[in-house]
């Protein structure tokens, strides 16, 4: 009996030094708004239907589905509106790029709450334009700008870009077409980028064979928060007996592992995966990607609650400590595709897109 009430004392003191470092749920609603707010006060810097906003359009609807208010519905709506909730346009040969189809996760979302066929329309057309007409072109991206522009999924951001809305253009239509698509896809670009060593992707095959000054392969962090962001997107799409979900879930799992160990001592993760040295300033939107992954993981049973909760509470402390006192979210590397050192003045929509998603989930954790 007495060992007995030991253990509940020791169980009971372990839960609550767990709960004293969760966060409260007011304080992560309250630093959301605060940049998302921001960032909607912002002038546009890029075309409404462009692939940059596809990550900030995802995580604000996320946000606004939990949101106390419904203006950044509204908002959303304003930015699906203007761009008459069609993609950006294309020459047919040019039509399968997979920046273009970022934007369409939003577009489903809205679809989903507003039962509008309209809102899907344009992107319907485009996913059945390439499902018809696949393009067989190489993967190798040195060839690619020669031949044609980027026809295939073959740089690794690619992975959060398009798969994402195939996989809920599925669930929309019922039509498993586009999972056997996306997943065929899916597996090329993997077979080709990703290192099975390292549970890394490359960015494209540019990068193949290339050192950081430590001597590490490059590994860039934000093309690999996409990868991740990603994953947990395509699986809550997936349906349970979907053949190849153990697939996916086993790439999320192995990349999980191997990102957690990549965290640096403040909680962040870098720019290049692997020198740190080289990058020493931490970079928010890969950081952003790797909280919001883990966090999901976490909250649905992939990922042991004891093991990456620390790590997930460290990573959110770290993404909460770059956002400034107006709400703008530094530390954001800016458009490119490799890595960059950073400085804590620069911000891109999609740094905030990825803060909007790791809140969401880490809100499902909060007190």
């Amino acid at each position: 009996m007495k060992k007995y009430l030991i253990l509940m004392v020791l169980v009971a003191l372990f839960v609550s030094m767990q709960a004293k470092k969760l966060p409260e749920k007011n304080d992560v609603l309250t630093i959301m708004t605060k940049v998302a707010d921001w960032q909607c006060a912002q002038k546009p810097s890029h075309y409404v239907s462009d692939w940059v906003n596809g990550a900030l359009y995802t995580g604000m609807m996320e946000y606004a589905k939990i949101a106390p208010s419904d203006k950044y519905f509204d908002w959303l709506k304003q930015r699906g509106d203007e761009a008459k909730w069609s993609l950006i346009k294309r020459r047919k040969h040019e039509f399968y790029h997979a920046d273009d189809i970022a934007v369409g996760m939003m577009y489903c979302e809205m679809y989903r709450i507003e039962k509008n066929s309209l809102l899907i329309e344009d992107l319907k057309a485009r996913l059945e334009l390439i499902i018809a007409e696949p393009s067989h072109v190489t993967l190798d991206f040195s060839k690619h700008r020669l031949e044609s522009p980027a026809q295939r999924w073959s740089w690794c951001d690619a992975l959060f870009m398009a798969p994402t809305s195939f996989a809920k253009m599925y669930q929309i239509t019922g039509e498993v077409k586009y999972l056997h698509f996306m997943f065929k896809e899916y597996k090329a670009t993997t077979d080709y980028l990703y290192d099975h060593k390292e549970h890394l992707y490359y960015r494209d095959s540019n990068y193949f064979g290339n050192k950081e000054p430590n001597g590490q392969p490059v590994f860039w962090g934000r093309g690999n928060g996409w990868v991740f962001g990603g994953l947990p997107i395509i699986l809550e799409e997936l349906p349970e007996r979907y053949c190849e979900k153990m697939w996916f879930e086993k790439m999320y799992v192995d990349m999980a592992k191997r990102i957690a160990g990549l965290q640096d001592d403040d909680g962040y993760w870098h720019a290049s995966m692997l020198d740190h040295k080289a990058y020493p300033n931490p970079e928010t939107s890969c950081s952003g990607f790797f909280v919001y992954g883990l966090a999901w993981g976490i909250n649905n049973g992939y990922l042991d609650r004891e093991t990456y909760l620390p790590i997930v509470l460290k990573g959110w402390e770290a993404l909460t400590d770059a956002v400034y006192p107006n709400g703008k979210l530094g530390w954001v590397q800016p458009i490119g595709e490799s890595p960059v050192s950073t400085t804590k003045d620069m911000t891109e929509l999609y740094g905030v897109g990825s803060f909007l998603l790791a809140g969401t989930e880490i809100l499902k954790l909060a007190k």
